[in-house]
């Protein structure tokens, strides 16, 4: 019997306008050998970008360039460092692969947890053709346009003490402090954001960028990075993790904007 492939890692939509949407934790399956070792919980898979895929679904339209994982984010996190260097040194965070939730609590069974040379050996198998085909499409549309901006696309809980204290704001703007894109772009952002009063919002508060923003961006050479956190409850049902038609519709029309806002060419 011929042995069954695997599936691609990813799926890519190519699209013409200067502005690619990388969702890295979007994925959700787990391959088999490795579901047989994780926790019932786990298998959940409950710190997915639940629906991000689907809450941007109309950026094609745009002609935003789109890029979408298969695997889990417990498989690999594709928004660490291959290194697995910390993205926030000092502060609580999962690595490169995840050994605990965001619940603080273990993804594997009891001895079954992958070991450094498993862990290592992720990182070419699911790591790396995401990352070569993100760094490749940046690279086709910055020739294209003399100029790129990439929108890492994420959303998470509205409540996660392992990472922060209360209630995160509606939608978390992350340029690594500024350094990720120009400050006009950076401003033209902000500008939308506080001309809406439906959605709470912050620029570089908890959620500041991850590795894909901080490493791809490069604003000298017309490489700009963004990072968009949702609260996934501005969306979806965080319990249930069922996708609200009627909330994801009014977001809709702001993350269109905000998109759009990228395509503009610069003043």
């Amino acid at each position: 019997m011929a042995a069954v492939a695997e599936p691609a890692a990813f799926q890519l939509h190519r699209g013409e306008a200067p502005l690619l949407l990388s969702l890295p934790h979007d994925g959700t399956a787990i391959p088999a050998g490795l579901a047989r070792r994780m926790t019932p919980a786990a298998l959940r898979v409950p710190d997915t970008d639940w629906h991000v895929a689907r809450l941007y679904a109309f950026a094609q339209e745009l002609g935003v360039s789109v890029i979408v994982p298969h695997w889990s984010r417990y498989v690999v996190d594709l928004n660490r460092a291959a290194d697995g260097a910390a993205l926030y040194p000092g502060r609580r965070e999962t690595g490169l692969v995840p050994l605990q939730s965001f619940a603080d609590e273990s993804l594997y069974e009891p001895g079954r947890a992958p070991d450094a040379a498993e862990m290592a050996a992720r990182v070419p198998r699911y790591w790396q053709p995401y990352h070569d085909a993100l760094a490749g499409e940046i690279g086709r549309l910055r020739e294209a346009h003399g100029r790129v901006v990439l929108w890492d696309g994420h959303s998470i809980r509205s409540r996660v003490p392992m990472f922060f204290e209360g209630r995160l704001p509606d939608l978390n703007l992350g340029t690594a402090g500024g350094h990720s894109c120009t400050p006009e772009l950076q401003a033209r952002l902000a500008a939308v954001l506080a001309a809406q009063d439906r959605y709470s919002h912050v620029v570089n508060g908890r959620f500041q960028g991850g590795y894909i923003t901080r490493h791809y961006a490069d604003p000298a050479r017309g490489i700009d990075a963004v990072q968009l956190e949702i609260a996934q409850c501005a969306y979806m049902d965080e319990e249930t993790f069922a996708f609200d038609e009627a909330l994801a519709g009014t977001l809709q029309s702001l993350l269109q904007q905000l998109l759009a806002t990228c395509i503009e060419s610069p003043l």
